[in-house]
């Protein structure tokens, strides 16, 4: 402090200095003792004169200013879909070798992999928290209840992780089991898993598009050889009505590629669409969704989802190249603004009944890491779209839970 005030007042300091060695110096020995006094308190005037003045020039942050600025932090915007990958060594939240229901090609640690950093990541949002997963409060919460996962592969992958992450709070496991004994396979149209102790359900109704297979019109080109009716709902669809939490998903078998190596083709009210676009295809038919939502979905009982397209990691001139990382991306400039994506939001967002869309998008951008790649039950064939569980799949499960 002597130092600043020096500093903004050098003068006086040197006139005052100069006049006390001056006293010091002077015949007159009875003033001494009197100049020293009065130059000692004239400084020390001097000194809180200056650091008052410095003090109103830059007043310091105070307790109370500091509490401001966290608060407008922790009262920002609570979206739980913008945020980060955290490391947290409580994670796994189960363990996939002791969860039947988790498919054998996805439990990446069974078939191979060494590395288990990707298992020790918790997503995080930036203006809140996620509650911490109590398997007990929410088997509670699920009881007597029907929660039914409609959708591809990826749906097939949710409707796993959330089965292992209940599991780990029910003592006997037999209590836990699929109602019609069958097994998990790729193809199967309906899965469904009972647990007994707590009365609820969790279900997979397999339908990678929502809508309806169509059969080939008279007189249609020979490479026409299915169609997709874009403006019917899938004909399984009544089974999926009667539920408590009705999640959905589609995406990624919209790929024109695909579709046209199957010969699969798009058709509107009965006529064949050839030039239509997988985009204005895929919008038409999330139209029809939502219509079917807005119709035949008691919402004030239902609790309706739609998850968002989640970005994959293929690479290489023809896309077909899969590198997994051993650590998520934070310095990605990877665009995970998938069109899919903002084609959902925009449809659910012009519904009439309450939709809640599951955003997921941008935090599995980041987990190039969490990908199957070659540790599946055939490795031979790389693996860039599904998730290794324990892993992503858990998050979007533990997101869910936040809505109850």
């Amino acid at each position: 402090m002597l130092n600043r005030i020096y500093w903004t007042y050098p003068g006086y300091f040197r006139s005052s200095i100069a006049n006390w060695l001056h006293c010091k110096r002077s015949p007159f020995r009875s003033l001494n003792r009197f100049n020293v006094v009065s130059s000692g308190l004239f400084i020390v005037l001097t000194i809180i004169c200056g650091y008052i003045y410095l003090y109103e020039a830059v007043p310091p942050l105070t307790l109370e200013e500091n509490t401001i600025n966290n608060s407008q932090d922790s009262n920002g915007v609570c979206d739980l879909y913008d945020g980060t990958w955290v490391l947290d060594e409580t994670y796994p939240l189960y363990n996939a070798s002791q969860c039947p229901f988790a498919e054998t090609s996805f439990n990446c640690l069974a078939n191979g992999r060494k590395d288990k950093g990707y298992l020790k990541w918790r997503w995080k949002p930036n203006n809140c928290d996620i509650p911490r997963f109590n398997v007990g409060v929410i088997l509670e919460k699920l009881r007597g209840k029907r929660i039914v996962f409609v959708g591809d592969s990826l749906s097939r992958t949710q409707w796993e992780s959330m089965i292992c992450l209940l599991m780990t709070g029910v003592e006997d496991k037999t209590s836990v089991y699929e109602v019609n004994g069958n097994k998990i396979t790729k193809k199967i149209r309906y899965l469904g898993v009972r647990f007994q102790s707590y009365n609820f359900t969790i279900e997979f109704y397999r339908s990678v598009f929502l809508v309806k297979i169509g059969s080939v019109p008279k007189r249609s080109p020979k490479r026409v050889r299915s169609t997709i009716k874009l403006d019917e709902l899938d004909s399984i669809s009544s089974k999926w009505i009667d539920s408590d939490i009705l999640v959905f998903n589609t995406g990624h078998w919209w790929n024109r590629a695909k579709l046209f190596e199957m010969g699969c083709y798009f058709k509107v009210g009965g006529r064949l669409k050839l030039g239509m676009s997988t985009m204005s295809a895929y919008t038409t038919a999330l139209q029809t969704w939502a219509s079917w939502v807005e119709n035949m979905v008691d919402t004030d009982r239902t609790r309706v989802f739609f998850r968002t397209f989640e970005g994959s990691h293929w690479s290489g001139p023809n896309g077909h190249t899969c590198k997994v990382t051993e650590k998520p991306m934070y310095n990605s400039k990877m665009e995970y603004r998938s069109h899919f994506s903002e084609i959902i939001k925009r449809v659910v967002k012009n519904m009439s009944v309450p939709v809640d869309t599951m955003y997921v998008t941008p935090m599995g951008s980041y987990r190039s890491d969490a990908h199957v790649g070659t540790w599946s039950d055939n490795p031979t064939v790389p693996d860039c779209s599904h998730w290794c569980l324990p892993g992503v799949p858990d998050a979007w499960n533990q997101i869910l839970f936040s809505y109850l």
